[in-house]
């Protein structure tokens, strides 16, 4: 019988190709946005890890998170250099980041903060930074330096000393260029998938600088206006404060299992209205909202798969009319009920099976040549990884279905009467 239906289906085989053609597509398409659905959501609760406390001013916990870890938006409030001061001599904290927005270059997020992001800050499974080139802020004589993302220093074609110019803002488009104080670029991070590749960092010195908050030698003011400054940039908290206000604070404690009770200790602070979130737990509840974009996605994927298998069952039936006379032939020769149906079940079985490998051939190929483009063209990181037990259990659902399906065309041959297959029709 499989022979049987080989060679039924070489016979017509520009249809069956069509048909082939638009299984593996919708398979393709399946197990490509469930690949991206997977990873992504992986990506995204990778994006910061070993954080306990993120603290800012009084806000969303949403708009925080955006802030401090996408780096998307600004915060309309900012929370002063006192409640840092506060933050730092809390019990239980091992270390802390302070962070600075609100300049950009050329669209990309300036962060300033100090070299305790390099050291404390990580990410997926708690790996840390890494230098792809040069160094951090400290190694430095200069306050105004900057160390890049692996996607900045690629799409500007930057490397360690490159000039550039902050703007102030956070749009492409800047009509307010600290030009008075160009940054050298000392380092470069290895590339990480998450938002600190497209990031600018700077030192906070550096932003109360092009600021006017903060000189660097305050008994000499030639100094603001010559550009070659030789002063080493200072992490510790001095009674001159770098910068006025800080836009966010991440947190590390000696003791995670006391984050709950050190955020309800900063969420009543009375020196200031400021909000302390759980990263992972801001994670989750923020993937949530995106709950309903997935599912889009995966109805739409699942909704082409429909579609392929449909146009399968059209090409089944609309073939059942050329071959009535071939059905007949098997029944007058002997051929049963389970014949004329396994043989059209087998047909149909061999098509999925054929377009289902063709398509996840294809999610390969794709994965393995176009990964990359897809990183750099639509930030989409996504690996070649093996098939996940969810996927098998889908390509298993589309043979199912695509079984079910033939079932009612193989009913539909054996109830055409052998006369009426075996009368020529004018």
């Amino acid at each position: 019988m499989f022979k049987l239906a080989l060679a039924s289906l070489w016979n017509r085989r520009g249809s069956v190709w069509l048909t082939v053609i638009a299984i593996a597509v919708s398979t393709l398409l399946l197990l490509g946005v469930e690949r991206i659905r997977v990873q992504t959501q992986e990506n995204f609760s990778n994006t910061i890890s070993g954080t306990d406390l993120i603290v800012g001013a009084r806000t969303g916990s949403t708009e925080l998170l955006l802030s401090s870890v996408f780096h998307i938006g600004n915060l309309s409030n900012t929370l002063s250099w006192q409640s840092y001061e506060h933050l730092q001599s809390l019990p239980g904290v091992s270390w802390h980041i302070p962070m600075a927005m609100g300049d950009s270059v050329h669209g990309y997020p300036v962060i300033a903060t100090t070299d305790a992001l390099f050291e404390n800050f990580k990410y997926g499974n708690k790996r840390p930074l890494s230098f792809a080139a040069g160094g951090a802020f400290a190694e430095q004589n200069e306050v105004t330096v900057a160390v890049l993302g692996a996607e900045v220093a690629r799409e500007r074609q930057l490397s360690v000393g490159s000039d550039l110019i902050v703007a102030h803002g956070t749009g492409e488009i800047s009509f307010s260029q600290h030009d008075a104080h160009p940054f050298q670029v000392v380092g470069v991070l290895e590339r990480t998938g998450t938002p600190i590749d497209r990031g600018v960092f700077i030192p906070l010195t550096a932003q109360g600088l092009v600021h006017g908050e903060y000189l660097p030698d305050s008994g000499a003011e030639e100094h603001s206006h010559d550009h070659e400054h030789e002063h080493e940039n200072e992490n510790v908290v001095t009674t001159e404060p770098p910068v006025y206000t800080l836009s966010a604070v991440l947190l590390g404690l000696e003791n995670p299992a006391l984050a709950l009770r050190l955020q309800r200790t900063i969420n009543t602070y009375r020196g200031e209205a400021l909000s302390a979130i759980m990263p992972g737990l801001a994670l989750q509840n923020f993937w949530r909202t995106l709950s309903l974009f997935e599912r889009a996605l995966v109805a739409i994927s699942i909704l082409v798969v429909i579609t392929g298998l449909l146009g399968m069952l059209t090409t089944l039936l609309a073939s059942l009319r050329e071959r009535r006379r071939e059905m007949a032939v098997l029944r007058s020769i002997g051929a049963g009920p389970i014949t004329i149906l396994g043989l059209l079940v087998v047909e149909a079985f061999v098509v999925t099976l054929v377009g289902v490998t063709l398509g996840t051939a294809g999610l390969y190929t794709v994965l393995l040549f176009g990964a990359e483009l897809l990183q750099q063209q639509m930030g989409i990181q996504v690996s070649a990884s093996v098939l996940t037990l969810r996927e098998i259990y889908l390509l298993l659902a589309i043979l199912v279905a695509a079984t079910l399906l033939s079932l009612f065309p193989a009913w539909r041959a054996y109830r055409n009467a052998l006369a009426d297959g075996l009368t020529v029709k004018l």
